[in-house]
Order: C-alpha cells, then sequence, then structure tokens
C-alpha cells in the first residue's frame, strides 16, 4: 500500500468523524413537486460551482502592491482565530474553522447560513 493511500484511508477516518452540518431542505415540503420540477432540480444538481475559503481582506493602494515581495506581510481584516467564510460563486453560505489532516487542510463548518439570510443578501 502506498503513502498515498495510507493518506487517502486516514483522512476518510478522520472525515468520517466529522459530523455533517445541518442543512435546511431546498425543497418547500408544504406543496408537492411536479415531475417537470424535479427534472428541473435534476438537472442542476450536477452543475459545478466553486467552493473557497476566505481567511480575510485588505485594501491596498497600487502603490503599496507593487512594493510587495518575498516575506512582505500585509494586515488582514481579521483577528487570529476568528471564523474562516465559506463561499460559493462568491456567496456566503457558512463559517468555519481550519482543520489539519495528514499534512492536508481542510475545513470544518461551524455555522452555516441559513436560506433566507443568503436571500436577504442577494437584494
Amino acid at each position: 500500500m502506498s503513502d498515498q493511500d495510507d493518506m487517502a484511508d486516514e483522512w476518510a477516518a478522520a472525515m468520517a468523524e466529522a459530523e455533517p452540518a445541518p442543512l435546511e431542505e431546498f425543497v418547500d415540503e408544504s406543496k408537492p413537486i411536479s415531475e417537470e420540477e424535479q427534472r428541473k432540480l435534476d438537472a442542476i444538481m450536477d452543475i459545478p460551482v466553486t467552493i473557497s475559503m476566505e481567511v480575510g481582506r485588505s485594501n491596498i493602494s497600487i502603490r503599496n502592491l507593487l512594493q510587495l515581495n518575498q516575506g512582505s506581510v500585509v494586515e488582514l481584516d481579521r483577528v487570529a482565530g476568528e471564523p474562516l467564510d465559506v463561499l460559493v460563486n462568491g456567496t456566503l453560505i457558512a463559517h468555519g474553522e481550519v482543520v489539519v489532516v495528514n499534512d492536508k487542510f481542510g475545513i470544518r463548518l461551524t455555522d452555516v447560513i441559513s436560506q433566507t439570510e443568503r436571500i436577504k443578501k442577494l437584494k
């Protein structure tokens, strides 16, 4: 068995210990879904999205940006230990904390933004 297989097994074991985040239902259960609506939902379920984790942000001038080099430090708008933002296609969906399993980074979701809050931010 290779080192990569060992790491994959250990990663899978660690992920099995993690508890799934409680998510709200996407579909309103008060009305039945027609077959056509179900086909539409099935069609979008395989669309790939980009998920990213944001540690923090900073605004700097172009002058300071051009002066950055190896070893430069950029101060972010977050305090150490504050949760990271989890973004899907640029939209905040959760907060989480960094975890390390076998030298690979992961994120444990600590707070999932509700559907209603996400919709409010879009307006």
